[in-house]
């Protein structure tokens, strides 16, 4: 795994873009205090050398329908990698399904599930979840609300930051 040393102009870009996604070109560089065209060249590196997976716009859960989160706490009958990248799959296929999470420790997976409703979340559990092949037990935690949901990763923009790639 190669290392990469990020500026405090790459890191400055990355947390502006992880604040605001839409942010313009010309207005990432001014914040960055750099001009517009070195600064595309930058963000499209950070881009190529995955530092940036996408840009997505943070929808409102509730106002589309979705007033249940719920965290389901997956054990697995068989822990072998056939078995393991087989569930992650089928959860892949499930839209309700927000994050799928890999554990260490008592819990095999841990699932972040949102729903219209407490009854649309029991069908989904169960006739998707529980019988799912392999699947031996399921906690869920409903979620009463939610304090904080910052996306992405602090980024120090003092010290420097090398970063594995």
């Amino acid at each position: 795994m190669r290392r990469v040393k990020l500026d405090r102009i790459d890191r400055k870009i990355l947390s502006d873009l992880q604040q605001d996604g839409r942010m313009t070109n010309v207005d990432l560089a001014k914040n960055a205090g750099i001009s517009a065209p070195p600064c595309l060249r930058r963000v499209r590196a950070l881009e190529e050398a995955g530092f940036i997976r996408g840009y997505h716009a943070d929808l409102n859960a509730e106002a589309l329908g979705y007033g249940v989160t719920v965290f389901a706490q997956v054990g697995l009958s068989s822990q072998a990698e056939h078995d393991l990248k087989a569930f992650e799959a089928l959860t892949n296929s499930w839209p309700e399904v927000r994050e799928c999470h890999m554990l260490a420790g008592e819990t095999d997976f841990l699932l972040k599930v949102v729903a219209v409703d407490w009854d649309a979340y029991q069908r989904f559990l169960t006739t998707k979840l529980t019988p799912a092949p392999n699947v031996s037990h399921v906690k869920s935690a409903l979620a009463i609300r939610t304090c904080k949901n910052a996306p992405g990763v602090p980024i120090d923009l003092e010290d420097e930051l090398v970063a594995a790639q």
